[in-house]
């Protein structure tokens, strides 16, 4: 697997956003976790790349994960991926948050996905991780042969997402991080938001 990370920014907010590339080396298949701004800086890395951009994936609902995804498809085509809940919530601005900026932002997407769901790029294999609580729409995905996961805002590096924000619900959150915290120690986790971190890190603290 070859892993790029991406700080963007939002062109909605003054928010940082991790987006993620992940491509199979022999395929050269690729999945973009979370285009939520800079989409030049997104585009220019994938065409660096060369790769076949299969998924554009989206860990939740919310404007600063989801802003350029539109655009990335437009321009190089994959299907535009979110969990079932997500699949409406990202088309309701008061949901998405846009609504605080004043810019309604509706996304219209390809597939839905289910918590065990399995996607393949390439040879690589990832498991959909239903992680609600930031909100009800979050999911994580989770790459066993890598020992990696994606959280977007359920867990970061010392510290867990928001709940205060609409469909957030800190006991889902908790139930959340219980299940991510039965995963490998060793296991990375690379969050929607600043540094990357490790179950074991997350755990004790």
């Amino acid at each position: 697997m070859i892993l790029k990370q991406i700080e963007v920014k939002s062109s909605l907010i003054d928010e940082f956003t991790n987006c993620y590339i992940l491509q199979d080396e022999n395929t050269k298949e690729a999945m973009c976790i979370d285009p939520g701004g800079d989409f030049e800086k997104i585009k220019e890395m994938l065409e660096i790349m060369e790769v076949k951009l299969k998924y554009i994936y989206l860990t939740h609902s919310h404007m600063d994960h989801i802003e350029k995804a539109k655009e990335l498809k437009k321009s190089l085509g994959g299907e535009i991926l979110i969990s079932r809940k997500g699949a409406q919530n990202v088309n309701n601005p008061d949901i998405n948050l846009s609504k605080l900026t004043n810019y309604n932002l509706y996304i219209e997407i390809d597939s839905r996905v289910d918590d065990k769901d399995i996607l393949h790029i390439g040879d690589i294999e990832l498991e959909v991780i239903y992680t609600p609580g930031h909100t009800d729409d979050s999911t994580s995905l989770y790459c066993k042969s890598e020992n990696l996961i994606f959280t977007g805002d359920t867990l970061m590096y010392m510290g867990i997402g928001r709940t205060d924000f609409p469909t957030g619900n800190k006991k889902e959150i908790k139930k959340s991080l219980k299940k991510l915290f039965m995963l490998p120690d060793n296991t990375f986790v690379y969050p929607g938001h600043g540094l990357p971190t490790t179950i074991k890190d997350e755990k004790e603290r």
